[in-house]
C-alpha cells in the first residue's frame, strides 16, 4: 500500500493570562526561586482561571492553528485532543471542542497518555491521512494540570502548568512530512506518576478526597532516572526508523519537563543548546501541551524553515514515550 506523505501546515499555541512565579510559591510551600530553578529550570508557569476548562485552552490554539493553515473547521475530518485533564469523563474533550468549532464532520475522540499524548495523537492522526482516510486532521495538547495538583505538596506543584498547543495535519509534497514514528509504554512503572482518585478504581468519596488522591503523585526520582534514559534512546530510534543521523537534525522539540533532562537529551544526541526549543522557564511541564507549545513558538519564532529536519520527543505517565522525525 503506497502511504501518502503527511505533515503540520499549521500551528498554534494558547496560554493563560494568569502567571504562577517561584516568588509567589515561596509563600505557600517550603520551597525558594533559586532551589525551583537549579534542578528544574522553571521560573513560572501559566494557570487557568476557575471558569477555563482544557477545551477553552484547546479551542483558541486550534482557532490559530486553522487560521496558519488556511483550512476552515469545516473541513476538519478528524479531531484528537491528548489530555490527562479532560473537561469531564464523556463526553470526550474532542467532542466539546469539535462543537465550539463547528467542525461538524469531524469525527472526534480523547487520547491518554500523559506526557506522551501528543506524540501518540500525531502517530494516529499521520496514519488516517496516510492511508487516504481522511484528509485534514486537527491534533491538540490541552491541560489544566492546576486543576489536579495539589498546592501544598512541593516537590509537585512547583513542575506543572497550563495551555494548549494545537496543529493541523494534511497532504505535503513528496519528500516532506513524517518520517517515522517511536511509540513506547512500560506499565510496570504506572505507580511512579498518577492520579489514583475518579476512575473506576478509586470512584469519588469522602474518603479518596481526603486522601488527596485526586491530584497528582509522583515518585520524582524514579520518573527523573527514567526520563533520562528514555528520552535520548527514543529519538535515537525514530531517527533509525527514518534512516537518518543525529546530525541531521535542524530542531529538537522535547517535552519540557526538566532542563537537566533536555540537557541530558542534547548529550545523548550530539546537539547544542542553540538546536532545541526550550521554554519550560515560562511554562512549566504542561504535559501534553508541552510539545505542541514549544513547537508554535519555534515556528513564530522563525526557528523553524522549510526542508527543516525536526525531532519532537517526550515521555510520560504510563510509563509511556513517544518521538517523531518530521522534515518541514
Amino acid at each position: 500500500m503506497n502511504l501518502l506523505p503527511v505533515g503540520i501546515i499549521g500551528t498554534g499555541k494558547y496560554v493563560p493570562e494568569r502567571v504562577l512565579t517561584n516568588q509567589e510559591l515561596e509563600q505557600m510551600v517550603d520551597t525558594n526561586d533559586e532551589w525551583i530553578v537549579t534542578r528544574t529550570g522553571i521560573r513560572e508557569r501559566r494557570i487557568a482561571s476557575q471558569v477555563q476548562a482544557s477545551s477553552d485552552l484547546a479551542y483558541e490554539a486550534s482557532k490559530i492553528a486553522l487560521a496558519n493553515a488556511g483550512i476552515a473547521p469545516e473541513e476538519l475530518d478528524l479531531i484528537v485532543v491528548a489530555t490527562i485533564t479532560p473537561d469531564m469523563a464523556f463526553p470526550s474533550t474532542a467532542c466539546i471542542l469539535q462543537e465550539k468549532l463547528g467542525a461538524k464532520k469531524a469525527a472526534a475522540f480523547d487520547l491518554s497518555a500523559a506526557c506522551s499524548g501528543f506524540i501518540y495523537s500525531l502517530a494516529n492522526a499521520a496514519n488516517f491521512i496516510a492511508t487516504g482516510t481522511y484528509k485534514y486532521a486537527l491534533v491538540i495538547g490541552a491541560e489544566c494540570l492546576s486543576k489536579i495538583t495539589d498546592y501544598t505538596d512541593r516537590n509537585t506543584c512547583i513542575l506543572f502548568g497550563d495551555g494548549a498547543g494545537a496543529v493541523v495535519l494534511g497532504p505535503v509534497p513528496e519528500g516532506r512530512g513524517f518520517k517515522a514514528f517511536e511509540l513506547g509504554a512500560d506499565g510496570t512503572g504506572g505507580p511512579l506518576l498518577k492520579v489514583q482518585g475518579g476512575g473506576s478504581r478509586c470512584p469519588a468519596s469522602p474518603q479518596s478526597l481526603e486522601g488527596k488522591q485526586h491530584f497528582i503523585y509522583m515518585a520524582g526520582a524514579e520518573v527523573f532516572k527514567f526520563a533520562v534514559r528514555i528520552m535520548g534512546g527514543a529519538a535515537e530510534e525514530a531517527l533509525r526508523k527514518a534512516g537518518m543521523e543525529k546530525s541531521d537534525i535542524d530542531l529538537l522539540v522535547p517535552h519540557q519537563a526538566n532542563i537537566r533532562i533536555i540537557q541530558s537529551a542534547l548529550q545523548k544526541l550530539s546537539l547544542s543548546e542553540d538546536k532545541c526549543m526550550i521554554n519550560l522557564d515560562k511554562y512549566g511541564n504542561m504535559s501534553a501541551a508541552s510539545i505542541p507549545v514549544a513547537l508554535a513558538e519555534a515556528v513564530e519564532g522563525g526557528r523553524v524553515k522549510e526542508g527543516d529536519c525536526l525531532v519532537m520527543v517526550g515521555f510520560g505517565g504510563g510509563l509511556t514515550w513517544g518521538a517523531t522525525v518530521l522534515v518541514w
